[in-house]
């Protein structure tokens, strides 16, 4: 399989340790999912509505979408191309087999599984307009630390209730460090209509979480009200750093939630303290565990920094000129981008009360001018329909773009990075969900020579001297907590370094990081490391000629850099059999290459040096100009 890379401009490198390229995508093939309460109404099939939406990435696949409560005689096989969605409508039966309203633990959870990695959406509306749409989370994704983050009206009735689906069997699950429940795989535990933003809920095995309300007003007051629903991530995927856009027709809030003691927000250029909640903090500094700061977004966006992660969800809220409904986005950290993403309107099937659907595509703004999108496979863009909005102090831009095409494909890309968020909104109805942007463990990671570990595969080193960095969030403080192997040898001089440096020969290194959590939890990270013989070779666009035969880039300009060991006298190029005389004794140049597949392309450099003797190194280019493989795909 070859590896797509999107490579930045020289600019961008100035806020590369905002925007991270490197991250796993939310893709996956493995996905539990469970439904909460919409409204008060039964779950009645002519009122309730359910659909799942399938996406395939850059391989065709099959799997089968199965209901624990039903059996596998129940199963419903799938089967997409490349780049396919697939949108399965629920019937009456198998709503009532995911469908959650009472508090206890029950079998109504579903089970989505694919041979190859894919996408997956969900959304619960009615007719009447309630409802919301989540992205779903893959089960490698998944973990046992999390915290609630919802929305209600504490002058009224609660009505937030959250649904853990179990992924293993013997899962202890606990409410704030007491004892709820245990379950069994595909078993849910479900509990409703208490006030619960900030709660603690933690597992001794990787979770399915999701934060429900069967109908709320937002803010407080207001007359319309929406179900909100959301998958969150475990606390070893916050961040510390979020640019939160603006929709264009309500006032956002902001709701953030902390899961360390003394975490200090430090900024929120473009949001406002709101106090209208009395559960709220309204001050920044010395936040504890389970405290949460709502804050309104202006029309700029708000951009949110603190020393600690946090957790964030936007609200489109209710205004009575725009007549929509509340609905609930989880917003990803800036080092959770992606360079590429296909998404498409997720409109329910049947009656619907939303009458516009819009893409929020967040960039750096040095390079917001490089964001093209593709619309139906077509020839890719600048944005239309909409207008940049800049947040001066993030360095962020943001655009609202309508998709106005109801079944086409829009394919976003910015080789700086990008997020995509989709909302829809109408008369009592609206949806707020992530369509576009990589899910990766933020709680910790390491680097060598400053390459991230998940990319140490695929960039080998000329240079034998590594410099190895840990970057940790919420590390044990007792001793021993970091552990490093080389080739499966446990480095005993190097225990709680998260600084070091070797010399390495020519030749390739399994390197684990193994890290001891404050929750007693362990995670392992690693990669291969490669050290290579470099006396004469060429790079294109930083990827080692040895390499270029499994490797497709989906930028049009293509930069060679040569690396010649003595004195030469001439350097030769050749591109498809052809002589780039532009390029003639250049150690570094760049080629542009027209729109469309440039695959298994030829190329060489002729080195005739000084004793006469001529080097000829060959390899293979694919350059896949607009039709990239998909780093990230979402709908």
């Amino acid at each position: 399989m070859k590896k797509i890379y999107c490579f930045l401009i020289i600019i961008v490198l100035l806020i590369s340790n905002v925007f991270q390229l490197h991250a796993q995508t939310a893709e996956g093939r493995d996905f539990w999912i469970t439904f909460g309460q919409n409204g008060f109404l039964p779950p009645l099939p002519s009122w309730i509505n359910l659909q799942i939406r399938i996406i395939s990435g850059n391989a065709a696949t099959t799997g089968t979408i199965h209901f624990t409560h039903l059996g596998t005689g129940a199963d419903v096989p799938f089967s997409l191309g490349a780049h396919e969605a697939y949108s399965y409508s629920l019937d009456a039966s198998q709503i009532e087999s995911v469908y959650n309203m009472n508090t206890g633990i029950t079998s109504y959870s579903m089970r989505i599984q694919s041979v190859e990695p894919i996408a997956v959406y969900t959304q619960n509306f009615m007719t009447v307009g309630f409802g919301d749409i989540t992205n779903i989370l893959p089960a490698t994704r998944l973990g046992g630390d999390y915290y609630q983050i919802s929305y209600d009206d504490p002058s009224g009735a609660s009505h937030q209730s959250y649904a853990i689906v179990a992924t293993q069997n013997n899962t202890d699950l606990f409410h704030d460090g007491h004892w709820e429940a245990t379950l069994h795989e595909g078993q849910v535990y479900y509990k409703n209509n208490v006030f619960m933003t900030g709660t603690h809920i933690t597992a001794n095995r990787p979770v399915a979480f999701f934060s429900f309300n069967q109908t709320t007003t937002i803010p407080i007051g207001t007359y319309i009200a929406g179900t909100l629903q959301q998958q969150l991530a475990t606390v070893n995927n916050w961040g510390t750093n979020f640019l939160v856009p603006s929709s264009p027709n309500t006032r956002d809030i902001a709701r953030i939630v902390i899961s360390q003691n003394n975490t200090n927000i430090t900024n929120i250029a473009g949001g406002t303290i709101r106090t209208d909640d009395p559960g709220a903090q309204t001050n920044l500094s010395g936040l504890q565990s389970g405290q949460f700061v709502d804050l309104e977004v202006s029309n700029n966006g708000c951009h949110i920094e603190a020393n600690k992660p946090i957790e964030v969800c936007s609200f489109l809220t209710t205004l009575v000129s725009a007549n929509c409904a509340p609905s609930q986005c989880w917003i990803p950290a800036l080092e959770q981008t992606v360079s590429s993403a296909i998404i498409a309107p997720f409109i329910p099937n049947g009656q619907t009360q939303l009458t516009g659907h819009s893409a929020i595509v967040v960039t750096p703004t040095l390079t917001r001018g490089n964001t093209k999108v593709s619309i139906g496979g077509g020839t890719a863009t600048a944005l239309s329909g909409g207008g940049w909005i800049e947040n001066a102090e993030a360095g962020i831009s943001f655009y609202t773009m309508p998709l106005t095409h109801s079944t086409a494909s829009y394919n976003f890309t910015n080789p700086a990075g990008l997020i995509i968020l989709c909302y829809g909104s109408g008369i009592s109805a609206s949806y707020y969900y992530s369509a576009g942007f990589a899910m990766r463990n933020l709680s910790a990671a390491f680097t060598a020579n400053n390459i991230p570990y998940t990319e140490l595969h695929s960039h080998p080193f000329c240079e034998h001297d590594i410099t190895f960095v840990a970057n940790i969030e919420g590390i044990h403080p007792n001793a021993g907590s970091l552990n490093w192997y080389i080739n499966g040898v446990h480095q005993t001089a190097l225990t709680d370094l998260h600084t070091w440096n070797q010399n390495f020969a020519t030749g390739n290194y399994v390197i684990k990081m193994s890290v001891l959590f404050e929750d007693n939890s362990t995670e392992i990270f690693q990669d291969t490391l490669k050290i290579i013989t470099c006396e004469t070779a060429f790079y294109a666009n930083n990827v080692h000629y040895e390499y270029l035969k499994d490797t497709i880039f989906c930028d049009k300009i293509v930069n060679f850099n040569a690396e010649i060991e003595g004195e030469w006298n001439n350097i030769k190029w050749v591109i498809n059999n052809v002589e780039e005389t532009a390029a003639a004794n250049q150690l570094s140049w760049s080629k542009e290459f027209t729109p469309g597949e440039h695959l298994d392309i030829p190329v060489k450099m002729e080195v005739l040096f000084a004793n006469n003797e001529t080097v000829t190194i060959e390899s293979t280019l694919n350059v896949r100009v607009f039709w990239a493989k998909i780093k990230n795909v979402r709908y």
